[in-house]
């Protein structure tokens, strides 16, 4: 038996909330602040300081955001890929519970240092062009053609390469500063 909450999500779902609505909104946000962040469009000087076109700003996230709500093949990517932005995201907070129960308190709370901040970026980085990949329906082809031809000259070529990027990085990166143990 559905209860009366299902029943208010079936009901936004037919009245569009989540293919016009929630992608228009989310489009435009990203647009604006990115314009108004970057001042592409120029300022305005005025007697009390400099402000953004605010007004060119938003006409052209509020036409980007339209665009992309009349595909639906984009609203269908944009959700999928925020959805499973969201469990990624769910994972890492999952992680982040696990390592802080081995951790001792800090009034800062529980954060990875170094070298695990690193990785775990690294992971997140991996994570989220795999979603992109997937939600664009690159990812199974790659996959399917990876593991028909994983014997084959191609795919050699590539792990090569990029085992050789990794050791050139690897030898050619500046070494972090080490911290004075004097304190001066």
């Amino acid at each position: 038996m559905d209860s009366t909450f299902r029943g208010v999500i079936e009901f936004f779902v037919r009245l569009g909330i989540y293919d016009v609505v929630l992608p228009f909104l989310l489009v435009f946000t990203v647009v604006f602040a990115i314009m108004e962040k970057t001042r592409v469009l120029g300022v305005e000087k005025t007697n009390s300081g400099e402000f953004t076109r605010k007004n060119l700003n938003s006409m052209v996230a509020f036409v980007l955001a339209f665009l992309v709500v009349a595909s639906s093949r984009l609203v269908a990517i944009i959700n999928e890929t925020m959805a499973n932005m969201v469990l990624l995201l769910m994972l890492s907070v999952c992680f982040l519970i696990l390592i802080g129960s081995f951790m001792k308190e800090t009034k800062d709370g529980v954060f990875l240092e170094k070298g695990w901040a690193q990785l775990f970026t690294m992971i997140m980085f991996i994570g989220l062009l795999l979603i992109f990949a997937n939600a664009l329906g690159w990812l199974e082809p790659t996959w399917q053609y990876l593991m028909q031809n994983y014997d084959s000259t191609v795919v050699a070529s590539l792990l090569l390469i990029a085992g050789m990027v990794g050791f050139v990085y690897w030898i050619v990166k500046d070494p972090s500063p080490k911290k004075d143990e004097s304190g001066s």
